[in-house]
């Protein structure tokens, strides 16, 4: 599991690879990526955007932004929690994600930025 906290927030990930997939005529390896993200501050905190950055060891760099995770924004109180699992592919069989969330507190106003640990993208090795 890999972990970071920035200004008292905890991001938490987990990966699983879940097999080979096709897209069109090209073979993809498929991940699922398992996120905490745990609120350690004294104040309410609300997740608006996400920016991660996808290496794959044979394709480019891809970057990905958006509103929200999975179609939420959601809002974590203090000692709580959220979790979400998202998917990832990637055509070679080694890479790696991270990025960041934005974030406002609810209380100020202020939008800060937190880290999103890099973590592996890795199948499962072949035997012979």
């Amino acid at each position: 599991m890999f972990q970071q906290i920035t200004k008292g927030i905890k991001i938490s990930v987990k990966t699983v690879y879940n097999g080979i997939i096709y897209r069109g005529y090209v073979q993809h390896h498929a991940f699922s990526y398992f996120i905490t993200i745990k609120n350690n501050s004294k104040d309410t905190v609300q997740l608006l955007e996400r920016f991660w950055t996808i290496h794959d060891s044979l394709n480019e760099t891809e970057y990905v932004e958006g509103e929200g995770v999975v179609g939420q924004t959601p809002i974590i109180k203090p000692n709580e929690e959220y979790n979400y699992r998202s998917n990832c592919f990637i055509i070679s069989s080694i890479g790696a994600m991270g990025g960041s969330y934005k974030m406002i507190n609810t209380r100020t106003n202020n939008e800060f930025l937190v880290e999103i640990p890099t973590f592996q993208l890795i199948t499962t090795p072949t035997l012979n």
